[in-house]
């Protein structure tokens, strides 16, 4: 019987090819913009998830995201230090400063000051140079993205390519003079600007001049010591906000979610990629069905029970599922392959995988019940009927 429901299915191509296409444009369309979402919401926890070297990030309450600094005082990175169960800490600063262009145009930059005599919380990937070049005078390191777009230099030859910053090349950061000593490679930001390293006081010195600069202070604990412990310790003893990397990336991106309206805007593409599979498959398989009555109706009237002729059409709608699925997965990569060094943000998970496959589960027993509704009260009389 199940060989048989498989011949039905394959025999009428047209139908077969329309419901396969109505559940990989489901497929694809949640699995697209879903990892677009995710790619998006990647970008806005850059700056935490390149430093993977704190365990812990301290920071004034009031701080609601990366982006959203509140200085401290200087004195709060002694406090913390003296905090049990802190075995280092370094002061972050973390601001937006303007780079002056050859052209005299001006790009707003993103420079990270690290602690002096560590260096901790570089880039996670160096391109060119070392890290330990940022204790020459003046020296800073500059993103790969940001050197070759934003920062690049203008061709002097008439409709010639943008020339990218190079190692020994200068820059102006709130017009002081800055060395490039090194390239990184860095994960995009959520705007996108260029990421320029320095030390910290360098950082201090580039910023204007405000009573409080420390942006955060990164803490590594005791081996051994619960990280959340310490976080509490921290926060009782000094009353800051001490977070862990992956809180402080969560609350990254609750912020976004609840105060921007990308994920409306994704939620509605998505729903209509829901909506417009389901219909197509819906209607596709169901016309299937009303065209196969005449066999369903014979194998009825041969014997053949209702479960054997349900579970026949639960086979049809699983192996339309399967390849639909397989088909709309295949495009979604492809497409986020081939937009790999773009701007376009593109993060793909198995959890993006496992809600698009729920999704193709639930149009298929939609379309599938549509269908075995009309066979259940077929009588098998009908198809002796002239």
């Amino acid at each position: 019987m199940y060989a048989t429901a498989l011949k039905m299915l394959f025999r009428d191509k047209s139908k077969y090819f329309g419901i396969v296409m109505g559940v990989m444009l489901a497929s694809m369309v949640i699995t697209q913009q879903g990892s677009i979402f995710v790619g998006i919401m990647s970008r806005t926890t850059a700056t935490i998830t390149d430093m993977g070297w704190p365990d812990i990030w301290v920071m004034d309450p009031k701080v609601a995201f990366i982006d959203d600094t509140k200085p401290l005082q200087t004195t709060a990175l002694s406090r913390v230090r003296g905090v049990e169960g802190v075995n280092f800490a370094a002061p972050l600063y973390k601001g937006q400063l303007r780079a002056r262009l050859d052209n005299g145009e001006f790009q707003n930059c993103i420079v990270i000051g690290l602690d002096d005599a560590t260096l901790t919380g570089g880039p996670p990937e160096m391109l060119r140079g070392d890290l330990s070049d940022l204790r020459q005078a003046d020296a800073v390191i500059v993103d790969y993205v940001g050197a070759t777009t934003r920062l690049a230099r203008a061709n002097p030859l008439p409709n010639g390519k943008p020339i990218p910053l190079a190692v020994g090349d200068t820059m102006e950061l709130n017009d002081k003079r800055g060395v490039v000593v090194g390239i990184s490679k860095n994960t995009r930001t959520f705007q996108s600007q260029p990421i320029v390293y320095t030390t910290y006081s360098r950082a201090i010195q580039f910023a204007p001049k405000e009573r409080k600069q420390l942006s955060f202070i990164l803490v590594k604990t005791t081996p051994g010591m619960p990280i959340a412990e310490v976080c509490k310790r921290i926060s009782e003893t000094t009353g800051l906000a001490a977070y862990t990397s992956r809180e402080f990336t969560w609350k990254t991106i609750m912020y976004f979610i609840r105060n921007t309206g990308i994920p409306i805007n994704f939620g509605v593409a998505v729903g209509l990629g829901l909506l417009i599979g389901t219909i197509i498959t819906g209607f596709m398989f169901y016309s299937f069905t009303v065209d196969n009555l005449r066999y369903f109706g014979t194998l009825k009237a041969m014997g053949t029970r209702d479960g054997t002729l349900l579970r026949m059409i639960l086979l049809q709608a699983l192996v339309v599922g399967v390849i639909g699925f397989g088909l709309g997965i295949g495009a979604a990569s492809w497409f986020g392959t081939s937009m790999r060094g773009t701007p376009l943000a593109f993060v793909m998970t198995w959890q993006l995988l496992f809600v698009a496959g729920s999704a193709v589960v639930i149009i298929c027993m939609l379309s599938a019940m549509l269908s075995m509704r009309r066979v259940m009260t077929l009588e098998p009389a009908i198809v002796f009927k002239g």
